[in-house]
């Protein structure tokens, strides 16, 4: 029998992946927005992203739809104990949405919905990385419910996690702007990206280090066999790509920072499935015991073979579109 439970987590693990990347960059942008000259420089880091920014929220509500219809009871569990941080970075989505729209169309308070796209990118980054630490350091589970309290997910742990994730989205920013811009925004791009580039894998190391020590079953994960077997390749390649990230750098190469920041995302990801598989809520419920039932996964998947592809098409075909260097004096208006 198809293992419908596993293909659904991949999907979402897939989406939440894709999201990361694709609205990473955009955010990181919001976020390095105040530190662009004022004037054109600013208006065309808009509009590099202007033509992709609201459909890279599409695999956002994948992963949050398909939480829900996937695995009814791991969003039972997860949103309760995460409500603040969601609904945070949910709010700032939209205001800062509402900013992107609202500043090319009322000149006389321009730099407010600057400031106000700025905020919106560092409040809702740094809520993901509170998530992102909250899921990591573990929910506590009561009788198939969430047991703990309204600020569990507020610890150092997840703080530094939010910092992290900050840092490397200012990375995939700079790094964008590195291979969509020319003269002086782009030499700017590539003096965020050697600062920003250092902290992120500064913050990797703490992350990774300091994570082990949140359970003893996630330390076992990390030196038991076999699955040190999956571990060890993971803090390799994210030297072999750290290396590549400061080559590109060094030797202004447009088109390999942005990329190898990709690779060191993919590789965080990848060391995140192996310290929780196969636990959907960490350490407390298992991808099968939160699935829906197999006729619902069935129906469900139908669906997502026909529409994910689709995406995937659509998006491509806008990046493609929309490839090379932005012409300063064209763009969104």
């Amino acid at each position: 029998m198809i293992d419908l439970p596993l293909i659904w987590a991949s999907l979402l693990a897939f989406a939440v992946f894709v999201y990361v990347v694709l609205d990473g960059f955009d955010l990181g942008i919001g976020i390095l927005y105040p530190y662009l000259k004022t004037g054109q420089d600013r208006d065309v880091a808009m509009n590099s992203v202007a033509p992709v920014w609201d459909g890279n929220e599409t695999w956002l509500i994948l992963g949050g739809g398909g939480l829900f219809a996937a695995f009814p009871l791991a969003y039972a569990v997860i949103m309760p104990a995460l409500y603040a941080p969601i609904i945070v970075m949910i709010l700032a989505l939209v205001f800062r949405g509402v900013a992107f729209e609202y500043r090319w169309r009322d000149d006389r308070h321009k730099p407010i919905w600057d400031l106000s796209f700025h905020l919106g990118s560092l409040a809702a980054t740094f809520s993901q990385g509170i998530v992102l630490g909250s899921f990591v350091q573990g929910i506590k589970v009561v009788d198939r419910a969430y047991g703990g309290g309204w600020w569990d997910w507020l610890s150092p742990f997840t703080i530094i996690c939010g910092f992290a994730l900050t840092c490397g989205y200012c990375l995939l920013g700079a790094t964008w702007l590195i291979l969509k811009t020319e003269e002086g925004l782009r030499d700017r791009a590539y003096s965020f990206a050697r600062l920003f580039g250092v902290l992120t894998l500064v913050f990797m190391a703490i992350v990774s280090v300091w994570t082990p020590f949140l359970s003893p079953d996630i330390a076992e994960r990390w030196v038991s066999f076999p699955q040190l077997l999956f571990v060890i390749p993971v803090p390799t390649f994210i030297i072999v790509l750290g290396c590549l990230l400061g080559w590109g750098i060094y030797k202004r190469v447009d088109r390999v920072p942005f990329f190898a920041t990709i690779g060191l995302f993919g590789l965080c990801f990848a060391g995140l499935g192996i310290g929780v598989a196969p636990y959907i809520v960490p350490r407390a419920i298992t991808i099968h015991e939160a699935a829906a039932p197999h006729a619902s996964l069935l129906f469900m998947l139908v669906g997502a073979v026909i529409l994910i592809p689709i995406i995937l098409m659509y998006t491509a075909y806008s990046y493609w579109v929309f490839r090379g260097k932005i012409d300063p004096n064209a763009g969104y208006h």
